[in-house]
């Protein structure tokens, strides 16, 4: 038992191994617990991001539509330069007209800057929202997958978890169990060995009176053998020496038997007999108990050994299984790290592709609004909500791509631009003036008109097909633009 009990203080108990590992299951639990909780308040708050960033887009979307007025006040501007040019050619010319006009210009002009400037930062307020509002988008999509994630391991884990308890309470009973019988079994051991001692100071005092009896029996008997000429000298003188010595011994063992009597307390020598088989009797019996007793003692201690080989034994398979139990969770929690980082990057991939794909989409769409003007064979058309939208798009492009390329073999392409440019910059001029605007003619712009015409109308004969084919393409270029904001328009707001 004391070799046993070293053993188990070296060693940490059982039960201070299961509180350990169940705090840190609760300590587990709990982190777990606050961040689903954080990442609840953290959806919370980009909902109500999100609902921020879109009243701010209506606001900048107003701030925009007021910063649209630049339109008039350049018409403005020009209304004013337009008279300023007529009041400079005209024979009256009024100074003070001119003054108030110029003044008018410059306070115009300062407003024109400060639209311009608070346009400027409108728009770049404007992208920084929609950025951050697509990125909250993007990180919406993916909240329900990662608190499903989460929360089956949260459930794999409390399953676990009541698993162990489980099993702690098993090896907690069984532990109780072979505790109790121990103790049983060491109080019947302790029970039995005091009886035996009990017995045997019982006994061994009874053999201690016997022999001391026995010793007193002795010394008398030697006593009386010691003392012959005593016993001798009370015979008469009449008997010969032959009857003396024949009567000498007899009546030495009559002097020893009386002194066994008075001893012993016997009547005869049958009793005597019979104490002496009592006593080789019981001695035997004795003999034969002590043996049984040392056999009983011997088998207690093998069965001892063997409960405490048994507690040993399941006390290292509850270690062992603890430990194997412990290094599964590692092994789940690692294999939970590594899914959750593979899990990060391929979002992010996922991200970027999606990116890629919006922005080659939209480039298709763009291209393919320009070249609709060009003609080809009947192709099929494609839904475009399809997956092969854009390959089907591409596709399309080969044959008005060739056609294209053969109208614009042998020109001027930096002309052709040019006049593309500059056509695109009038309809734009032209879309944004408002009714009341009217141009006035000067007469020297009518003269140099006059001269102007013929020449112009030779060229314009010249040059009629291809100035047509400019002003459509040029207007098929502003068509795709403004279809390619409204499309941006439209993708923002989901």
């Amino acid at each position: 038992i004391i070799m046993a009990l070293s053993a188990d203080s070296t060693k940490p108990p059982l039960r201070d191994q299961i509180t350990e590992l169940q705090r840190k299951i609760q300590l587990l639990e709990g982190d777990r617990t606050a961040y689903h909780e954080s990442t609840q308040s953290t959806i919370k708050k980009n909902v109500t991001a999100i609902r921020q960033l879109r009243q701010d887009n209506k606001r900048l979307l107003r701030e925009l539509a007021e910063a649209n007025a630049v339109s008039a006040v350049i018409t403005k501007l020009k209304t004013i330069y337009l008279c300023l040019f007529f009041l400079i050619h005209s024979p009256v010319r009024n100074i003070l007209c001119m003054c108030v006009c110029l003044q008018n210009l410059r306070v115009l002009e300062n407003s024109l800057e400060k639209t311009r400037f608070k346009c400027k930062e409108a728009k770049n307020i404007m992208s920084n929202y929609l950025k951050l509002k697509s990125h909250l988008q993007d990180e919406s999509l993916t909240f329900e997958g990662q608190l499903d994630n989460l929360e089956a391991e949260i459930l794999k884990h409390r399953e676990e978890y009541q698993n162990l308890q489980a099993m702690n309470k098993d090896a907690q009973l069984f532990e109780k169990a072979a505790k109790a019988e121990l103790q049983q079994l060491e109080a019947l051991l302790y029970k039995e060995r005091k009886e035996r001692e009990r017995l045997k100071a019982s006994y061994m005092k009874k053999a201690e009176e016997h022999k001391a009896q026995a010793e007193k029996v002795d010394r008398r008997v030697q006593r009386t053998i010691i003392q012959p000429d005593e016993l001798s000298s009370e015979a008469p003188h009449s008997t010969t020496r032959m009857a003396g010595e024949e009567e000498k011994p007899m009546s030495t063992f009559e002097e020893a038997f009386r002194r066994l009597k008075e001893t012993t307390g016997v009547t005869n020598s049958q009793e005597v007999e019979d104490r002496i088989t009592t006593q080789r009797r019981t001695h035997q019996h004795l003999e034969k108990l002590k043996g049984e007793n040392e056999e009983v003692l011997l088998q207690l201690k093998q069965q001892k050994e063997l409960l405490n080989q048994q507690f040993e034994n399941i006390k290292y398979s509850g270690e062992a299984k603890f430990s194997s139990d412990q290094q599964i969770l590692e092994d789940c929690e690692q294999q939970l790290q590594a899914q959750l980082q593979r899990c990060n990057a391929g979002r992010e991939r996922l991200d970027w592709l999606v990116k890629t794909f919006s922005t080659v989409r939209a480039a298709v769409e763009h291209l393919t609004d320009k070249l609709k003007h060009i003609s080809v064979d009947a192709v099929a058309e494609v839904h475009p909500d399809c997956d092969e939208f854009v390959v089907e798009l591409m596709t399309q492009w080969e044959p008005k791509l060739q056609v294209l390329q053969q109208e614009l073999q042998g020109k001027d392409l930096a002309a052709i631009k040019k006049e593309m440019e500059e056509e695109e910059f009038t309809v734009r001029i032209e879309e944004k003036l408002p009714e009341y605007n009217t141009r006035v003619r000067l007469p020297e712009d009518e003269a140099l008109d006059l001269f102007t015409d013929e020449d112009r109308s030779g060229e314009e004969e010249a040059d009629i097909v291809s100035r047509e084919a400019l002003k459509r393409q040029s207007q098929l270029i502003v068509d795709s633009n403004s279809k390619r904001k409204s499309w941006k328009k439209k993708k923002g707001k989901f």
